[in-house]
């Protein structure tokens, strides 16, 4: 009996690198599901090859607790199989292993190692490894489930409530078994971000102000989708009676952004390749992690949804940054494969004046890219207005899973 849920979208990425002489890195923040697709490749390798020699090695596991550099990683792979035949080897959490890069470069010399490893820290994929390995490694990032993978993995069908449930208690795997009570949710959410905080960015980086670090997280929390700089939050933070450099600031959204609790996403020019270096948007890899922390409130439903059309644009394989120019803002530019969409974000379009501003914006731009209007308003799937889509919120984020 399989222990997990497929998850196709991943698994169809993976699938043209089973085999192949190149590091397989799953990154993405902690219980997403990285360990699950794993063993999900794991059974397709037993299915397909049944000669292939597997080694699984899980950091989080007491019994593999000696292996704590690269030294004992290749001892302990030495020990596992006899230097012949197809091996492919699992590494789970990887980065609890130091100057893993260096065991790894060893065993993607031997031609014979399938390797895969998963990775709760963004950096892991830079210094060393990158010098070490590369051209040598691939990454697929992994998120939380979209909202049709939610459909899925609870079994249910695609309501207003259902989307709504979804906006509240976010896409992290696990929570298909706690079943619907709120406080068991927000506990189980807690708890994953305290272990975030605490071990992938207090004790990894060694915090010492660790008040600051949640008053931080609290911050961004309670201004997804505006755009914010390190100065500006170094003076909030001064308004608050706490005194911090602007450096410190900086270094901390570092920190956080490298645990994949947050993704700061950058602002360009609408109409050319321009990057501002100053002032970005700030959004969470799990709704529902962000929600225990600033608490869910239907007053912030537009962050929520712009939060949640940003995870869903990263999900279907899109960079994206904030378009800025002249005083107007396209909330998403959303680049892939050389081809562009632009994306507002808006609760309710009942106001002409937020009509006005949602779809003035788009009808500026010059290009024939498409371009939507993602609201919560009831409407047909084929609404449109001037060659702009209109189109509601969770339909946007099934289109994309398509």
């Amino acid at each position: 009996m399989k222990e997990y849920i497929e998850r196709p979208l991943y698994i169809d990425r993976i699938k043209p690198y089973i085999g192949k002489n190149l590091i397989k890195v799953l990154t993405g923040q902690r219980r997403v599901g990285k360990s699950y697709l794993m063993m999900q490749i794991r059974d397709l390798i037993r299915e397909n090859e049944p000669g292939t020699r597997i080694i699984y090695i899980n950091k989080e596991l007491h019994e593999f607790s000696m292996i704590t550099d690269n030294v004992s990683l290749l001892e302990y792979v030495n020990r596992q199989h006899a230097r012949k035949g197809k091996v492919a080897l699992f590494i789970d959490e990887i980065q609890d292993i130091d100057s893993f890069e260096k065991a790894l470069r060893d065993l993607v010399t031997r031609k014979n190692f399938d390797i895969y490893c998963t990775g709760s820290n963004a950096r892991l994929l830079s210094g060393e490894l990158a010098t070490l390995l590369s051209g040598r490694y691939i990454e697929i990032r992994v998120y939380g489930l979209s909202y049709p993978e939610y459909i899925m993995f609870r079994d249910i069908k695609d309501s207003a409530e259902t989307f709504r449930t979804y906006l509240r208690e976010g896409g992290l795997p696990f929570l298909i078994h706690m079943g619907s009570d709120v406080h068991v949710v927000n506990e189980y959410l807690n708890t994953i971000y305290n272990t975030i905080l605490l071990k992938d960015v207090v004790a990894r980086y060694n915090i010492r102000n660790v008040k600051f670090m949640e008053n931080l997280v609290l911050f961004l929390a309670g201004n997804i989708g505006s755009i914010v700089s390190a100065r500006k939050i170094s003076e909030y933070l001064k308004s608050q009676k706490i005194n911090i450099s602007i450096q410190v600031v900086i270094d901390y959204l570092g920190y956080l952004e490298s645990s994949f609790l947050i993704h700061r996403v950058r602002r360009s020019g609408i109409m050319g390749k321009r990057i501002f270096e100053i002032g970005e948007k700030y959004f969470f890899s799990d709704i529902g992690i962000r929600n225990v922390i600033a608490g869910y409130n239907p007053t912030d439903i537009h962050k929520i949804l712009e939060n949640v059309v940003f995870l869903h644009l990263r999900i279907a394989g899109y960079d994206v940054t904030v378009g800025s120019e002249g005083g107007r803002e396209i909330d998403f530019i959303a680049s892939r494969g050389g081809k562009r969409i632009y994306v507002q974000v808006a609760y309710l379009l009942e106001k002409p004046e937020t009509a006005e501003r949602e779809f003035g914006n788009l009808l500026e731009i010059r290009d024939n890219f498409p371009k939507y209007v993602v609201t919560m308003d009831e409407l047909n799937e084929t609404d449109s207005y001037l060659g702009i889509h209109r189109i509601h919120v969770k339909d946007f984020c099934r289109m994309l899973a398509e």
